[in-house]
């Protein structure tokens, strides 16, 4: 079955929001800078948009739309466990 006839379900729309959500977002800019050895200057905070998360998202659990991790159970826990680290790092964040 094409990604494009599958229909979402509770994950895509998790995935949506957590794609929305300006604290993940910014999780992103900073993920990106460490991983890069970026200074802020070359990747300031907000550079990430909700397509750049969508867009980063489905490429780092290996599907062309979130739609699919209601299908695909490999994609599945790889957004878990992107969900679990963020929610991590937001948490180290607050305190």
């Amino acid at each position: 079955m094409h990604a494009e006839n599958l229909k979402g379900g509770p994950m895509a729309r998790q995935a949506a929001m957590l794609c929305q959500d300006p604290a993940f977002r910014l999780y992103l800019d900073r993920r990106r800078r460490y991983k890069h050895g970026l200074a802020e200057r070359e990747l300031p905070d907000g550079t990430h948009n909700e397509q750049d998360a969508r867009d980063w998202l489905c490429a780092a659990c290996g599907i062309q739309s979130r739609a699919e991790l209601d299908h695909n159970p490999e994609a599945e826990r790889t957004f878990r466990q992107i969900r679990n680290r963020f929610n991590r790092w937001r948490a180290k964040e607050r305190a």
